[in-house]
């Protein structure tokens, strides 16, 4: 059963992450990668050089200088980080950029809202599959080549865009996107077990479901658009229990 996690930079921090990644490896080695994101951190950076963090739908609005921050954060921080934890619980990985090895080739959303902001558009199987073929776990930091600049420049990709268009050209039977949260809320801050891509528009539509959220939605939507067989939504106790967090389908499913 093939695997794709992302993790965002909140649930980096949880004590139990290595354990529960070396779990999730043990029981499908060669099968599991992972893609992280450290928005929090890029913030605090930002703020700390005299900038300010913007977004639009969910998603980091990127100016040129932004890129070296997002690069030296997601790429230098945080991705090694990772790797050191998950190599002392006992799974052996390696981290890569998505600009290693044109992982991740996207083309801008919109530079005159977004910046230097890629969607996946091309995925270079090749470079997870060696590395499971090595026998270790794929750590990978959510940046893109250009596609529409010759000279490949990088563009800063959504974590969960990410994620989800390496679960589909993996073909993966599972993308889970870690949240802070159980899972996609109600109005009333309660948990909803499954929820169609329909209802998950009304929900953004209806301000419940905003900002990284909406965009884990819309994640979500493109995986199974693509072939992907399972997408939840969910904390990090998803990755010991398949039963946990917010299952998102194409069929109509009815808010809770």
């Amino acid at each position: 059963m093939t695997r794709v996690i992302k993790l965002g930079g909140r649930a980096q921090s949880a004590e139990l992450l290595p354990s529960l990644v070396a779990e999730a490896w043990g029981a499908e080695p060669g099968a599991l990668c992972v893609v992280h994101g450290g928005g929090d951190e890029i913030s605090a950076l930002q703020r700390t050089l005299g900038g300010e963090p913007k977004f639009a739908g969910g998603r980091r609005v990127t100016t040129a200088a932004d890129l070296d921050i997002i690069r030296m954060v997601l790429s230098g921080v945080v991705n090694k980080r990772l790797v050191a934890a998950f190599s002392a619980a006992g799974v052996p990985s390696v981290g890569v950029s998505g600009e290693d090895g044109a992982l991740i080739g996207a083309q801008p959303l919109g530079i005159a809202e977004f910046g230097y902001v890629g969607m996946p558009a091309r995925i270079n199987t090749t470079v997870v599959e060696a590395l499971w073929e090595g026998g270790v776990m794929p750590v990978i930091s959510p940046l893109g080549t250009n596609l529409d600049d010759p000279q490949r420049g990088a563009l800063n990709v959504n974590g969960d865009d990410a994620a989800a268009a390496i679960a589909v050209a993996l073909e993966a039977d599972e993308l889970v996107l870690v949240a802070d949260v159980d899972g996609v809320l109600d109005e009333s801050k309660q948990l909803i077990p499954q929820l169609s891509v329909d209802d998950g528009r009304a929900l953004i539509v209806l301000g419940v479901a905003a900002g990284g959220m909406a965009a884990k939605l819309e994640a979500a939507h493109a995986a199974l658009l693509g072939g992907v067989g399972t997408v939840r939504i969910a904390g990090l106790n998803a990755l010991r229990d398949r039963a946990f967090g917010t299952t998102v389908t194409l069929t109509t499913a009815g808010v809770r």
